[in-house]
C-alpha cells in the first residue's frame, strides 16, 4: 500500500515567530542524470509553448485541478516562511462583473493618459486596451493577495518580510501549474486595484497583487506573435 502524501493529511499552519530552531531530515532520492536531462527538456519544451490568453471560453474548468495549482503555488518560498499570501477562488458570475466594471474604470483612465505615451508605446504590439473581457469569460478568477503582516484574532500582528519576492515567486508557480494542468490563464494588473479588498471582502493587512482569469482558451483565441529572448540573450556565466 502507499504512503500517504501531504495532500492527503490534514494540515493546520501556525505561526512560529520566535519557536526554536528544530531541523528534519531531507534525503530526497537522487535523481540518474539521464532522467533530469530528459525531465528538463520535456519541461522546457512545453512550458515554451505557455502564453498569456485574454479570449476565453466559458466552459467551465476542473475545480480540483485550480485547487491543486493553487496548493502547488503554495509551496513557495517565502521570507521567513512566513507565506504572506492569500488565493481569493472568484467563481460567482455577479462578483466577477463587479470586479471587471471596477477594472475597467481604472484602466480607462490608464488609458487615457495615466500611463503616459512611453508605457503606452510598450504596450501596443500586444494589443490591449482598457476592455477586459476576460474578467467575466473566463470561469474563474484567483485574486491573489499579499500580507503586509500577520494578522491574529485578537488584533495582533506581526510584520512579515520579502512580501513581494514571496508572493511574486508564489504567482509564478501557479501560471506553472496551471499551465502544466491544460489550463491558460492571464496575469491582470489593474492599477490601483483597491477596489479588489472591497470587492472580495478582504482584511485590512492584504493588499491585491494580481488578478488571474484561469480557463480554457475561445475557439477563436489569437495572441500576439511575440518572439522570446533567446538563452544567450538572458545567461551570463561566469
Amino acid at each position: 500500500m502507499s504512503q500517504p502524501t501531504q495532500s492527503d493529511a490534514t494540515t493546520h499552519w501556525t505561526p512560529t515567530h520566535g519557536a526554536p530552531y528544530r531541523p528534519v531530515p531531507y534525503r530526497p532520492e537522487r535523481m540518474p542524470a539521464a532522467e533530469s536531462l530528459a525531465r528538463a527538456a520535456e519541461l522546457r519544451e512545453r512550458m515554451a509553448r505557455r502564453r498569456t490568453v485574454r479570449q476565453f471560453s466559458a466552459d467551465p474548468v476542473p475545480e480540483q485541478v485550480v485547487r491543486d495549482a493553487i496548493a502547488c503555488a503554495a509551496t513557495a518560498p517565502s521570507g521567513a516562511h512566513q507565506q504572506p499570501w492569500t488565493f481569493v477562488l472568484v467563481k460567482d458570475p455577479e462578483v466577477r462583473r463587479r470586479i471587471r466594471a471596477a477594472a475597467e474604470a481604472e484602466e480607462r483612465l490608464s488609458y487615457e493618459g495615466r500611463l503616459g505615451e512611453e508605457w503606452l508605446a510598450a504596450l501596443r504590439p500586444l494589443g490591449t486596451d482598457e476592455v477586459k473581457p476576460h474578467l467575466t469569460d473566463a470561469p474563474q478568477l484567483i485574486v491573489v493577495f499579499q500580507q503586509r503582516h500577520w494578522l491574529g484574532e485578537d488584533g495582533s500582528r506581526r510584520k512579515h518580510y520579502y512580501v513581494d519576492e514571496s508572493v511574486g515567486i508564489a504567482v509564478g508557480m501557479l501560471l506553472s501549474a496551471l499551465h502544466l494542468s491544460g489550463l491558460a490563464a492571464l496575469v491582470h494588473t489593474p492599477s490601483p486595484m483597491r477596489f479588489l479588498r472591497e470587492v472580495l471582502g478582504r482584511p485590512a493587512n492584504e493588499k491585491a497583487f494580481a488578478v488571474i482569469p484561469v480557463g480554457y482558451p475561445a475557439p477563436e483565441c489569437e495572441v500576439p506573435d511575440l518572439v522570446r529572448k533567446s538563452l544567450d540573450q538572458i545567461v551570463v556565466e561566469i
